[in-house]
């Protein structure tokens, strides 16, 4: 294996869609912002929020598919907009990239951080976010199929989880009766407008898919990425949409469709101020129809999540590095791996910049959640959707110009359209990035 060669055939397409569901973070998205998209948003129509985003991002995964058959690289945004859209833009798109990976990853060093402090007390935020980099930095050096088996376990007890309780509640039907009506009809999934509370919803939405988009950054390191990458990546995007649907749906009907509003200020009030613990909602609702063991599994399994995340994004950042510094655009010595074929100097200097800025943030006393997590994870979910549109629109442009004979839906339909919807996505991150 070359010094600069991702160790190949190590994962299949289960691996890699553990590493990106686990950046998406299910469990945390249901418990952090869905609660805070159905108050500010539409309220019980948030479930079809989340069908429209996910079917959006099948649109979108058309054209990536289509290009990561045959385009392998560990730098995958970069190498799909420069095929298309020439090498300056795929490496302006790469190095924004690393911004992104790296400012997810930050938004969650914050986050547990903070929770764990608050919560156990012990360590400061800055000490406990240290023990979890020190785990993190360590297993993004080993074989990525080590970091990989960690995900699935964390993964599949997590899903196990929302799944249970979502199951339950559906069955018993809630204080209203299964609404299906009023979590997927058009007229109140777009309530209010794009320019009101529905724009709102599909932000909140949004965000919460951030991490599908890494399928093909593991191409070079699957066992074939011909047909693992593209696998993956639907089956990455129609669970996250599946579970985020159906969890949402349930705490729609756990609550009752014409009072869910109400009631999710209510259990997330603390102290007088609403929405100052969203994750109540979901815990209070698996209390109610599973039993006190499941609300004391979530909150348990909410840290994990945070950290299943930390693990999956240091190893996309990582990934990127090596891509730009094989090609030519960082210092060469970024390139180089271990004998576990991980990019262990580009896994380092990630570690390196994230502990930096966690630094600075504790020694000038800005709050871990307040301040770190909030402008962190702004920044990060505007930079992925902006590359997002540009991967459309170089796919677009890339089989624009090739003398391949590709039908006109996976060639021009599907990332065109992808294009324009993501752009407008984009519009609502922007428009409401105070939220």
């Amino acid at each position: 294996m070359s010094d600069q060669q991702l160790k190949r055939n190590q994962l299949g397409v289960a691996s890699i869609v553990f590493f990106v569901v686990a950046a998406a973070a299910p469990l945390l998205g249901m418990t952090g912002a869905a609660p805070m998209a159905m108050v500010l948003g539409t309220g019980a129509g948030v479930p079809g929020s989340y069908l429209l985003v996910g079917l959006t991002l099948l649109l979108f995964s058309v054209g990536y598919c289509a290009m990561s058959r045959r385009v392998t690289n560990s730098g995958a945004f970069f190498a799909y907009i420069g095929s298309g859209l020439g090498l300056p833009v795929g490496l302006g798109a790469a190095m924004v990239s690393v911004l992104a990976y790296a400012a997810i990853q930050l938004a969650i060093y914050g986050f547990w951080g903070g929770l764990l402090a608050m919560q156990w007390g012990v360590l400061p935020w800055w000490g406990w976010a240290g023990l979890a980099w020190c785990l993190v930095t360590i297993l993004s050096m080993r074989q990525v199929e080590v970091g990989a088996r960690l995900l699935g376990v964390l993964l599949l007890m997590e899903m196990a989880c929302l799944l249970v309780t979502a199951v339950a509640i559906l069955l018993h039907g809630g204080p209203e009766g299964l609404s299906w009506a009023a979590a997927f009809a058009p007229q109140n999934v777009l309530s209010g407008g794009l320019s009101g509370s529905a724009g709102v919803s599909l932000a909140f939405a949004l965000a919460s898919f951030i991490g599908f988009e890494a399928t093909a950054i593991y191409g070079e390191e699957s066992t074939d990425p011909k047909t693992t990458v593209p696998r993956a990546t639907y089956w990455a995007v129609a669970l996250i949409t599946v579970f985020f649907a159906l969890t949402s749906f349930a705490i729609v009907t756990g609550l009752g469709a014409s009072q869910v509003v109400d009631e999710v200020v209510k259990r997330s009030t603390v102290n007088g101020q609403a929405l100052a613990d969203p994750a109540a909602v979901l815990l209070s609702l698996a209390n109610e129809f599973v039993g006190p063991w499941m609300a004391s599994a979530m909150a348990l399994l909410v840290i994990t999540s945070l950290f299943a995340g930390l693990l999956a994004f240091q190893n996309s950042a990582a990934r990127y590095l090596f891509a730009l510094s094989r090609g030519g655009a960082l210092p060469v010595s970024l390139s180089q791996v271990n004998r576990q074929g991980a990019p262990v100097n580009a896994s380092a200097w990630v570690s390196v910049l994230t502990a930096l800025v966690m630094v600075a943030f504790a020694v000038s006393g800005l709050d871990p959640i307040v301040q770190l997590f909030a402008w962190c994870s702004g920044v990060a979910v505007v930079a992925i959707l902006m590359i997002e549109v540009l991967v459309s629109l170089g796919v677009w442009a890339y089989f624009r110009r090739s003398q391949e004979k590709v039908g006109a839906w996976v060639s021009t339909m599907a990332p065109l359209a992808s294009a324009v919807l993501l752009s407008l996505g984009l519009y609502l991150l922007l428009s409401r990035f105070g939220l």
